[in-house]
C-alpha cells in the first residue's frame, strides 16, 4: 500500500525543527516516520504522520511550503546484512531506491523502513514477489 510523505522546508537553525514537533504535536497528529536533511542555509523535513490532510492543512496555514510524494512502508530483517533482503529485489527488477530513513518504533518487532522507489509501482510488485510485507495505512497505524 503507497503511503505519503510530507516534506517541509525550513530554515536551518536552532528551534526550527522543535517547531514542527510542537505543531503537530499540539494538532494531535502522530509522526509516524521523520528524516531530516540540511543544504546550506535550508532543511528539508520529511515526514510520514497518522493523519496527513490534516498536516497539509496545518502546514499551510502557517505558511510552510508543504509537498507529498508517495512512498512505501517495508518490514525490514533487523540483522547483519538484512537491508539486501529490500535492496536485491528493487535492484533487479530495475528500480531505483532515491531515499530511504527508518520508521519510529517497530511492526510486530520488525524494522520498519520507509523507501522512495522510482517507480513505485515496480518497486510494489518486486517486493511482493519475494513475500516482503509492504504495509499498509492500518497496519502502519495510520
Amino acid at each position: 500500500m503507497v503511503l505519503t510523505q510530507l516534506s517541509v522546508k525550513l530554515t536551518n537553525k536552532p528551534g526550527e525543527l522543535s517547531s514542527i514537533s510542537d505543531i503537530m504535536g499540539d494538532e494531535g497528529i502522530n509522526i509516524k516516520a521523520l528524516s531530516v536533511a540540511v543544504h546550506g542555509e535550508d532543511a528539508q523535513v520529511h515526514l510520514v504522520v497518522d493523519d496527513t490532510k490534516k498536516a497539509i492543512e496545518v502546514f499551510k496555514s502557517r505558511d510552510y511550503q508543504v509537498a507529498e510524494r508517495e512512498v512505501l512502508a517495508v518490514e525490514t530483517p533487523d540483522h547483519p546484512g538484512g537491508l539486501n533482503a529490500i535492496l536485491r529485489p528493487l535492484k533487479e527488477a530495475g528500480v531505483n531506491v532515491e531515499f530511504l530513513y527508518p520508521a519510529i518504533g517497530k511492526h510486530q518487532m520488525k524494522a520498519v523502513l520507509i523507501l522512495g522507489p522510482e517507480p513505485v509501482e515496480d518497486a510494489m510488485t518486486a517486493l511482493h514477489k519475494y513475500y516482503i510485507k509492504v504495509l499498509d495505512k492500518e497496519l502502519f497505524g495510520l
